[in-house]
């Protein structure tokens, strides 16, 4: 009976404890605002694209975002968006850029992941695998990179940055995170211009990443 009723208790006292956890307030640490991000990357400057429209920014759910095109001289033009979630207790979270491209007439004709080796804020490289994605729309196609970005993690399963979000709402008391998207062009049919494509989108990721640390916190 004494073991039953310590079992008990420390259940009860450890439920309590959670239940006071999960209702606090989440703490997330200073940073930059998104829009910090530098208009220039490396010989790519950007500006400012046309804000989202007040429906899209409520299926969106994000708390600030970033929405640029970079270009560089005469090569094809990339585009970065960022969309930061503070929380995601409340129903807005993350989700794939692929679930929107069917409503915007775009088709995914190409799925996989490639590994990008790339310098944090301290200068230390690291190994980062993000997802790459070729799309089309009529004769259109565009390559897209894109990842989920929280706690100084870069995650490119959607599945995956779920399952962390619940381990570190427990844990840390934090659901924050971010969506990163870059998209450039494919300017030719053969395979050479869709490597083309990817290298480019990779050297502006690469030029960038240093940067994101500062706006999303780790």
């Amino acid at each position: 009976m004494i073991t039953r009723l310590l079992i008990t208790s420390v259940l009860l006292l450890a439920g309590a404890g959670y239940l006071e956890h999960a209702t606090r307030a989440e703490t997330v640490p200073p940073r930059r605002p998104l829009a910090t991000l530098p208009v220039s990357v490396d010989s790519w400057e950007g500006r400012e694209g046309q804000p989202f429209a007040a429906n899209v920014l409520a299926v969106l759910g994000v708390d600030e975002y970033v929405n640029r095109v970079y270009v560089s001289g005469r090569t094809p033009y990339v585009g970065l968006y960022v969309g930061y979630y503070e929380s995601q207790r409340q129903g807005d979270t993350m989700h794939s850029p692929l679930n929107c491209l069917p409503g915007a007439g775009w088709q995914s004709i190409r799925q996989g992941r490639t590994a990008l080796t790339v310098t944090d804020t301290a200068g230390a490289s690291r190994p980062i695998t993000v997802n790459q994605f070729v799309i089309q729309k009529g004769l259109d196609r565009l390559m897209v990179l894109y990842w989920y970005q929280s706690h100084g993690r870069v995650i490119a399963s959607e599945y995956t940055s779920k399952i962390y979000m619940v381990y570190d709402a427990m844990r840390l008391n934090r659901t924050d995170g971010a969506l990163v998207r870059v998209i450039t062009p494919i300017t030719g049919s053969s395979p050479a211009d869709e490597d083309a494509a990817a290298q480019r989108a990779a050297a502006f990721v690469q030029g960038l990443f240093p940067s994101l640390s500062g706006v999303l916190p780790s």
